[in-house]
């Protein structure tokens, strides 16, 4: 029994320390301006995202080779937007006031994917500059 309580602590320990990283990877994106480019890739014309967006630009990414080491970043918000669709389906029976605050954290999760889309479309750019540097 004493061991189930231990677990159980560390578990929700290591999940609030989750959520915190998780935040704060949502809160430094959303200090981070879009590039004109990355927005026309996207098809995004707003400062804000939606959050049913997130899945496409999750494929993206997957689509740009990582130059960098920032792929756990994109499994933390990955799994994030998870808990937070997890979560949404018993609140909305619930609590139905908390439908707005589970879209705006949709939402940044989606504008975290997309500032790390640009990161590497930038990465890639520069990669791509280097070679024909070399070559010349």
């Amino acid at each position: 029994m004493i061991a189930l309580l231990i677990f159980a602590i560390s578990f929700l320990t290591l999940l609030q320390f989750f959520v915190s990283y998780s935040r704060s990877l949502i809160v430094e994106a959303q200090q981070i301006e879009l590039t004109e480019g990355t927005r026309t890739i996207c098809g995004i014309t707003g400062r804000t995202l939606a959050g049913d967006q997130f899945r496409r630009l999750v494929h993206l990414i997957g689509l740009c080779p990582n130059p960098g080491g920032e792929s756990h970043k994109v499994r933390a918000i990955a799994a994030y937007f998870r808990m937070i669709e997890f979560i949404g389906i018993f609140l909305k029976w619930g609590m139905p006031s908390a439908i707005q605050w589970i879209n705006a954290e949709r939402g940044g999760c989606a504008y975290a994917a997309a500032v790390l889309l640009d990161r590497r479309i930038a990465a890639n750019r520069m990669m791509t500059l280097g070679q024909w540097n070399s070559q010349i």
